[in-house]
């Protein structure tokens, strides 16, 4: 039977989740009580204007319940606005405000440092490697009729 350590998922996983811990105590010892899958989102609006809701959980990997909750936050911190669609009262248009663009800027240096640390004595070929075979994983089962 076969270990866990020696299951390439679990050894994913575990490395996403060990990962993620560690930068949230990093922004925490650095005095920032914004999280990850905030800092995420806030990133996910800035690059994509136009985001839906349902499109930010699809590109972070959150339910929807999970991104309305993130946002309510995001507003209540001031980072992002949040108004009624001009034609379609359903939808709502999120924005980053100034105060967003900072915390986002001020985080950028501990976000670099973080991946530094975390991919410390790993050659940019075995990067590659890593990138390509994850991409392929996820391209199978992406496109799996099965």
């Amino acid at each position: 039977m076969e270990k866990l350590d020696s299951i390439i998922f679990y050894n994913i996983d575990k490395a996403i989740r060990a990962y993620r811990n560690y930068a949230q105590r990093q922004l925490k010892i650095n005095g920032f009580t914004i999280t990850i899958d905030q800092w995420l989102i806030i990133k996910a609006i800035l690059e994509n204007p136009e985001i839906t809701q349902n499109e930010i959980g699809n590109l972070v990997f959150k339910d929807n319940a999970s991104v309305t909750r993130i946002i309510e936050l995001l507003v209540k911190s001031e980072y992002v606005i949040r108004t009624v669609h001009s034609t379609d009262r359903r939808k709502t248009n999120l924005e980053v405000t100034a105060l967003g663009i900072k915390i986002i800027k001020d985080v950028q240096k501990i976000v670099e440092q973080n991946r530094a640390i975390a991919l410390d004595g790993i050659s940019k070929e075995e990067l590659q490697i890593m990138n390509n075979a994850l991409l392929k994983i996820s391209e199978n089962t992406i496109n799996s009729k099965k």
